[in-house]
C-alpha cells in the first residue's frame, strides 16, 4: 500500500494493489477509503467495470497512478486475511505455470458467500426461576434442558416431545433466557487419543518416522511406497495425529473424494469425528460454512480433491496426497497445475512435511525418492498377514472368447467357481458405455461427434450416443441416417455395458452391478452401490477406473481385466507406467481379507513387459526398466516437456498462428520445439487444434522461454486461442 502525503499538499490518498479473480497480469490499484483499514490478506470488494467483484489485497508495490483516476475500495469482509504463504503459493503456481495470477487467486476466492461471518442463533437457555404450575410436558422440557446447554427453541420442543408453545409459556414465565448461539462446526473436532490404531512393526516403524518428521518441522517429503491393503492409511493417520497434537490443522487430498464414503468411515473411527469435506459435489452452503471455518481454525482436518489445496488454511501443518500416481490430481484447464507436486510446493513454502502414499509410485516420485530428495518407507506386505492375490494372463490368441462375446472360456470358469463358493467376482474394463463405435452394416457409415473428430459412444441404458470429450449426445436411431436402412446398426468393440450383457447371459442369477461416473444417479447413487459392494450384495461388479481407487470389498476373490492391453495402444510416454499403476490397483481390490484370491489379465500381449512385471510381482524390474527409458529419453523426470495448443474456429488460423509461434522461438541450446502437428483429438467442441511439445534438459528454464516465445510471436486475434501446459499429462 502507498500514501502520498508530502508537506504542503491536501490529504492524502492510500492506494493497495488488489489482486481480482480474472485474467488479470498483475493486481489493480484501488483507493483506500478514509476510515478503512486494509492489509496484505485483506479480503475485499471493488469495483470492476460495470460489476463489483471480491479481491484479495496483495504484497506487490503499486504504479505510480493518478489518483483523480483511482476507483475506492467499496468494502473490507469481516474475514480471516489470507496469509502470506498462501500468498507465495499463488505467486509461485502463477509464475511456474504461466497462468495470469488472478486466475490463481480466483481458486482461493470460490465461496463469496463465505466472507461474512455465519450468523447467530436466537437460543434458549434455562434460569434459576420455576414455572407457576408444573405439567409432565413442561417437566419435560425441564428434565431435558439442565444440561445448562443453550437450546434454539424448535429443537428443545423436538427433543422434549412437545410443541413449541410450551417452549413458549416457559420462556415467557422466564424460566428461558435469550441468548445467542454461535454457529454450529461442521464437524467435530477429532480426538488422536480416540482410537489408536493397532500397527504390525513395519507400519509402528512409517509411523513413528512420520510422527517424528511432524514433530520435528520444517519442510520435507515422504513416499509412503505400500502393496495394496498394507494398511498405508492408518500409518498417515499418525502423521495426522501429530500434526493435530501440534495444533496445526492437516489436509488429506484424495483423488475421488465424493466416492470415497468409506474413508470418512475410516477417518472417524480413528479420531472420533469426521474430516472436513471439499470437493466439487458438496452443496453449496456446506462448501461456504468449510471455508468459512477453515479460514477460522475450527475445521482442523480436510480431506479433499485437488482444489482443497487452496482453502485459506491458517495454521497448516501437513499434508497428505493418497494414492499420489492418480493422474486425476492433474487440472488440465484454466489453470493447468498436478495437485501432487503443488502440494510439495505449499509444504516447502510453509515449512511443513508432506506425505505421499502410493502402492505404485508415479516415476517422478521414485526418482526423487531414490535420489534422496524424498524420504523413502515401504510396506512390502499386507495387513494381519493377508496374501496378495495369485495373478495369471489369459493369452487370447491361444484363448479366445466365444463369437460375439469379449469373456475367454478360463475366465468364465474362475467366475462359475467364484460364485459356487459365495465370494464376489470384479470385471474391469476402462470404457464407459456399451460400444465404443457404431457403424451401418450395409453402407459402412460411422456415427462421429459433429464438434469434436471423435467416435460417438453409444449407451444403451439409457439409449443414446454420447461424446466423451465435448459431452454431445443424440438418440440412437432405428435406421441409418446416411442410407435409411432399418436394423443394420451394429455396435463394435465392448464397453462395460456390453460385458454386462454379456454376464447376465452367462449368469442370469447373479446379482450383478455396473460401475461408471457417468450412470444416472451419480455421486449419490455410487456411494450406495459401493457400500452395497462392500456388505456382499452383489456377486459380479463390472467397472472402470472407479473401481481402482483405494476401494475396501471383504468378499472380493476374484479380479478379471476385460482387456489388459487397452492402455498400451497410444502413444502416450506414460502408457507404460499408467497401464501397470492402473492394473496393479485394480487387481489388488482382491483378497485384501485374507481369503485366497485370483487375477487374471486377459490379454494378446502376455510377454510385454507391464504383463510380465505385474505377474511375477516385481515391480522393482518394472520402474528400474521404465526409469532407464525415460532417463534415455531424455523424459520426466530427466527432462522438461511443456505442451502449447492453438485452437480456432478454422483449421487454418490454428495451423497458421501456430506455425508462426514455431518460427518464433528463440534460439535455445538445451530446448527444443517439435511441431506444430494436429493434436490427436483435432477437433474438439467445434475448434480446431494443433500442438507444440517443447522438450527440454532437466534445468532449463522452460518457464522463460515460453514466455520469450509468446512475447515474439504473433499476436492472438480472432477466434484464435493458446493454452500452455507445463508438464503435461495428457497428449490428446
Amino acid at each position: 500500500m502507498t500514501d502520498d502525503s508530502r508537506p504542503g499538499r491536501p490529504a492524502p490518498v492510500r492506494s493497495a494493489p488488489v489482486l481480482v479473480p480474472m485474467p488479470a497480469e498483475r493486481p489493480y490499484t484501488y483507493q483506500v477509503p478514509d476510515g478503512m483499514d486494509v492489509a496484505p490478506g485483506s479480503i475485499v470488494r471493488v469495483p470492476l467495470g460495470p460489476r463489483e467483484v471480491a479481491g484479495i489485497v496483495w504484497d506487490s508495490a503499486t504504479d505510480p497512478v493518478d489518483p483523480k483516476k483511482l476507483k475506492l475500495i467499496s468494502e473490507v469482509f469481516d474475514c480471516p486475511p489470507i496469509d502470506q504463504e498462501t500468498r507465495r503459493f499463488v505467486d509461485w503456481i502463477a509464475s511456474y505455470t504461466l497462468s495470469a495470477p488472478g486466475m490463481v487467486a480466483r481458486m482461493l476466492l470460490r465461496a463469496p458467500a463465505a466472507f461474512d461471518p455465519e450468523p447467530w442463533t436466537e437460543g434458549l437457555r434455562r434460569t434459576d426461576a420455576v414455572p407457576d404450575r408444573m405439567t409432565s410436558a413442561r417437566a419435560r422440557v425441564l428434565e431435558t434442558a439442565d444440561d445448562g446447554l443453550a437450546w434454539t427453541r424448535s429443537g428443545l420442543a423436538h427433543a422434549a416431545g412437545v410443541s413449541s408453545t410450551v417452549v413458549d409459556g416457559l420462556r415467557d414465565q422466564g424460566v428461558f433466557e435469550t441468548v445467542m448461539i454461535p454457529p454450529r462446526p461442521v464437524v467435530a473436532v477429532p480426538d488422536t487419543g480416540y482410537a489408536r490404531s493397532e500397527l504390525s512393526a513395519d507400519q509402528q516403524a512409517v509411523a513413528d518416522a512420520l510422527r517424528a518428521a511432524v514433530d520435528k518441522g520444517g519442510p520435507g517429503v515422504t513416499l509412503i511406497d505400500g502393496v495394496t491393503g498394507s494398511g498405508k492409511t492408518e500409518v498417515y493417520f499418525e502423521a495426522v495425529a501429530a500434526a493435530l497434537d501440534r495444533n496445526r490443522q492437516a489436509l488429506i487430498l484424495l483423488p475421488e473424494i465424493a466416492l470415497t464414503h468409506a474413508f470418512l468411515e475410516r477417518f472417524q473411527d480413528r479420531f472420533g469425528a469426521k474430516p472436513a469435506e471439499w470437493h466439487s459435489d458438496l452443496p453449496p452452503r456446506m462448501r461456504e460454512r468449510v471455508w468459512r471455518q477453515v479460514a477460522e481454525g475450527s475445521v482442523r482436518v480436510v480431506a479433499g480433491a485437488r482444489s482443497a489445496l487452496f482453502l485459506p488454511f491458517q495454521e497448516l501443518g501437513l499434508i497428505v496426497v493418497d494414492e499420489e500416481h492418480d493422474p486425476a490430481y492433474k487440472q488440465e484447464d484454466r489453470v493447468p497445475y498436478n495437485a501432487r507436486d503443488m502440494a510439495v510446493v505449499r509444504g516447502h513454502i510453509g515449512g511443513f512435511p508432506v506425505v505421499l502414499a502410493s502402492a505404485t509410485p508415479s516415476i517422478e516420485s521414485r526418482v526423487n525418492a531414490d535420489q534422496g530428495r524424498y524420504a523413502r518407507a515401504v510396506l512390502s506386505a499386507r495387513f494381519a498377514e493377508a496374501s496378495l492375490p495369485d495373478l495369471r494372463t489369459i493369452d487370447l490368441r491361444r484363448a479366445p472368447p466365444a463369437r460375439g462375446g469379449f469373456l475367454s472360456p478360463a475366465l468364465l470358469t474362475e467366475m462359475r467357481n467364484t460364485l459356487a463358493r459365495q465370494e464376489q467376482s470384479l470385471l474391469f474394463l476402462n470404457r464407459r458405455g456399451y460400444a465404443p463405435l457404431t457403424l451401418c452394416r450395409v453402407c459402412g457409415h460411422r456415427f462421429q461427434c459433429p464438434d469434436c473428430s471423435s467416435w460417438l459412444v453409444e449407451h444403451r441404458f439409457r439409449g443414446q450416443l454420447v461424446c466423451h470429450h465435448c459431452g454431445h449426445h443424440e438418440k440412437r436411431p432405428d435406421a441409418c441416417p446416411e442410407c435409411g436402412t432399418f436394423d443394420h446398426l451394429v455396435a463394435c468393440g465392448p464397453g462395460v455395458e456390453r460385458v454386462a450383457e454379456e454376464v447376465v447371459g452367462h449368469f442370469p442369477d447373479a446379482r450383478t452391478i455396473v460401475l461408471s461416473s457417468d450412470l444416472l444417479g451419480g455421486v449419490k447413487r455410487l456411494r450406495l452401490e459401493l457400500e452395497a459392494i462392500a456388505n456382499g450384495e452383489a456377486d459380479i461388479v463390472i467397472g472402470t477406473q472407479l473401481v481402482a481407487k483405494g476401494h475396501n470389498f471383504p468378499n472380493m476373490t476374484l479380479v478379471g481385466i476385460v482387456d489388459a492391453d487397452l492402455g498400451l495402444a497410444n502413444g502416450d510416454p506414460r502408457a507404460a507406467e499408467r497401464t501397470f499403476q492402473l492394473l496393479s490397483q485394480v487387481t489388488g481390490r482382491a483378497g485384501r481379507t485374507g481369503k485366497k484370491s485370483l487375477g487374471l489379465l486377459q490379454t494378446y500381449q502376455p510377454d510385454h513387459p507391464v504383463m510380465r512385471a505385474i505377474v511375477s510381482g516385481d515391480a522393482e524390474a518394472f520402474y528400474q526398466r521404465e526409469i532407464a527409458e525415460r532417463e534415455r529419453a531424455g523424459l520426466p523426470p530427466f527432462g522438461r516437456l511443456a505442451g502449447i495448443i492453438v485452437s480456432a474456429a478454422t483449421r487454418a488460423e490454428a495451423e497458421g498462428h501456430a506455425r508462426a509461434l514455431r518460427r518464433a522461438a528463440p534460439a535455445a541450446a538445451d530446448i527444443q520445439v517439435l511441431g506444430p502437428a494436429e493434436a490427436p483429438i483435432a477437433l474438439l467442441a467445434g475448434r480446431h487444434r494443433f500442438r507444440l511439445l517443447v522438450h527440454g534438459e532437466r534445468r532449463s528454464d522452460m518457464q522463460g522461454f515460453i514466455r520469450a516465445l509468446l512475447v515474439a510471436g504473433p499476436k492472438v486475434r480472432g477466434s484464435v486461442r493458446v493454452s500452455v501446459d507445463i508438464d503435461p499429462q495428457s497428449f490428446l
